[in-house]
């Protein structure tokens, strides 16, 4: 029989693909089969490299303190993590000594072999280890469990030195690299953290050792000068440092309040998209934060998003001075969604085929009872807004209606100024019981969403298994300005709810029809968006964004009523401008302007109050002398009206 080794010689080929399969490069493969190299700088070479590097750390931990009990220890997105229960949480010191292990199990070149196992067998090896025993039986795509147990076979994989010896072992699907040493330098590890075993609040709090890995210590380096940069991006900083919004303690964990600048930047957010939302032909539309169960029920939310919904609020609940129940209350909830309501509204009275397609939009603010480790400045919260569209069109309005709302949301993306998008196509996979609505009008929307994606021209990814509960989904895609990826808008085909909701319109030919559902969020919440937005722009938004566009600066006391008379011409404008009274020195004063992002610095003295001109300073520290005012106000309300990114001499 050949394996991977006979087949692929390339030191960067670290694993095969067979017939589809990831396996490592010991397997065996027949001539019938279908076999590819992954090499270790693919998606599935580096996930296959840090997981591997995941039990380099497991091994190094329990080389150092025997007694630790281990938990899982995935890849994840740029790195990896493991779980630990230990008797003491990991100190700054104790991660240099492991991260010196690691080091040394690295050069001992251990080779990882896979070995499958019954369950008796696997609990027989791992007595000691009461998390892998809790997972063993787990088998199938289950939450976390699967980067242990995967499906079909029960596997071991063991490290073993260069003489033949298993010196560690651990309950994983795999693959994995072929020995330690392709680990290399470009292995790091990143922070500690507490964690709930398996993520649920009831079980053991483990600590959380992460790291990264790279092929190489250069890529290593470029990740952590990215991280560098991220962190000075940091939209939780910057809201602080910009006065933008707060989390209050008073108010609860995961619930914002937006301060003035940020108000502002909000608004205008929400003013644009609102007026081209209207362009478009949508009609806004309003509802209440609460809703009784019935609804939910109907929609299968409760059901299907149970542990996302925070708990219920009885209410309307009548008792007699004995304290016997002369009317039954209900149970209210927060909504999680908007598109039930939504749904009401089609409802309420009878549509026909003219009133398709019928485009409904709200800002409606959701609520998420998001475990409190999960919370992530706005990026994650449990109080959001989102900028909400369901429309109901017709079956041969369908693919065309998808269409049109993904260029619309590509359009007002770019207004935002963001411009790298893919996109990916999530779809139902053959796990059953995890979707609703029959097989064939799955296949029908998600055919139509792929032709949609294929016909806008964007990179396009399908992945089986994520679709919503109800139907599959074109998730939008971006880039910014550091190259990190973040998930945005998304658009959904829906004949479920329509079908639990017995919507209905006349057709042409007078009878009833079903009518079909497109969840489309633009923003994907408006919370979320202005983060990714306030670290794409470091905080320095585009002028028609900016809490405060211009500064006027005066040299001089004196010259600060020659600034406040151009400020009142931009006002009157539209445009906001503020002019600095302050006894600071002009220099402090620029400096602090700069720190605060503003755009426009107008700087005046007695030379350009008698010439009419004001010096233009740019937030990159360019300035341009000798400006006639009246330039400097077209210049100014030109980069508004356009949406100007760059913002320069």
């Amino acid at each position: 029989m050949t394996t991977g080794f006979d087949l692929f010689s390339d030191r960067a080929v670290v694993a095969m693909r067979v017939d589809g399969e990831l396996q490592d490069l010991a397997r065996e493969v027949t001539d019938a089969q279908t076999v590819e190299p992954v090499t270790i700088d693919s998606e599935d070479g580096l996930s296959i490299l840090r997981h591997s590097a995941a039990h380099v750390l497991a091994q190094a931990v329990q080389r150092i303190d025997p007694q630790a009990r281990l938990g899982i220890g995935p890849p994840i997105h740029d790195g990896f993590y493991y779980d630990f229960d230990v008797a003491e949480p990991f100190t700054p010191e104790a991660l240099k000594a492991i991260s010196k292990e690691m080091d040394r199990i690295i050069r001992e070149g251990q080779r990882f072999t896979r070995r499958v196992v019954t369950e008796d067998e696997a609990r027989a090896e791992l007595s000691a280890e009461p998390y892998k025993l809790e997972l063993i039986g787990l088998k199938g795509p289950n939450d976390d469990a699967s980067v242990e147990v995967g499906g079909g076979e029960l596997t071991i994989y063991d490290n073993v030195d260069r003489d033949g010896e298993t010196v560690w072992k651990d309950l994983c699907r795999g693959p994995h690299l072929p020995s330690t040493r392709m680990v290399g330098n470009g292995a790091s590890l990143m922070r500690v953290a507490a964690a709930y075993w398996r993520g649920k609040e009831t079980n053991p709090q483990l600590q959380r050792i992460y790291g990264t890995a790279w092929p190489t210590k250069d890529e290593l380096r470029a990740y952590q000068a990215r991280l560098e940069e991220a962190a000075k991006r940091d939209h939780r900083r910057l809201g602080k440092d910009l006065d933008l919004f707060s989390f209050p303690e008073e108010v609860g964990s995961g619930l914002s309040v937006w301060h003035p600048r940020g108000g502002i930047v909000r608004q205008e957010m929400e003013q644009h998209a609102r007026r081209r939302h209207l362009e478009g032909g949508y009609s806004y539309v309003y509802t209440p934060h609460i809703s009784k169960a019935d609804l939910f029920m109907t929609s299968g939310h409760l059901e299907t998003y149970k542990e996302g919904i925070w708990p219920p609020i009885h209410m309307d609940e009548v008792v007699d001075a004995d304290g016997a129940i002369v009317k039954q209350g209900a149970d209210y909830y927060l909504k999680p969604m908007n598109c039930p309501m939504h749904i009401l509204i089609y409802k309420e009275r009878a549509r026909s085929y003219r009133d398709l397609p019928m485009r409904l939009a709200e800002n409606g603010t959701v609520y998420r009872n998001e475990l409190s480790g999960a919370l992530h400045g706005l990026t994650r919260v449990r109080g959001f807004t989102q900028d909400d569209a369901h429309l109901f069109v017709t079956p041969d309005q369908l693919e065309a209606e998808c269409g049109t709302v993904l260029e619309f949301v590509l359009s007002l993306l770019r207004d935002f100024g963001l411009t790298d998008f893919s996109l990916e196509l999530s779809m139902r996979d053959d796990e059953k019981s995890k979707w609703i609505g029959d097989e064939e009008h799955w296949a029908e929307a998600t055919d139509a969403l792929r032709r949609v994606a294929q016909s806008s021209g964007l990179h396009l990814t399908e992945v089986p298994g994520e679709a919503a509960f109800y139907g599959p989904k074109i998730d939008l895609k971006t880039k910014d300005a550091i190259g990190r990826t973040w998930q945005l808008s998304t658009v959904q085909i829906d004949f479920n709810l329509p079908e639990r909701f017995d919507l209905e319109f006349t057709g042409r030919d007078g009878s009833r029809q079903r009518p079909i559902m497109i969840h489309r969020a633009l923003f994907g919440s408006i919370e979320r968006f202005f983060a990714i937005l306030l670290e794409h722009y470091a905080g320095a938004f585009p002028v028609w964004l900016a809490p405060v566009q211009v500064v006027g600066i005066p040299v001089a006391a004196d010259y600060a009523d020659y600034l406040d008379g151009i400020a009142d011409r931009l006002r009157a404008k539209g445009v906001r401008i503020d002019v600095d009274h302050s006894d600071e020195r002009m220099q402090k004063k620029i400096r602090t302007h700069t720190l605060a992002k503003v755009p426009f610095q107008l700087i005046a003295g007695g030379t350009d109050a008698e010439a009419g001109s004001v010096s233009f300073r740019f937030l990159d520290g360019t300035q341009e002398n000798g400006v006639p005012v009246d330039d400097a106000i077209d210049r100014i309300l030109h980069a508004i009206e356009t949406r100007q990114t760059e913002l320069v001499a």
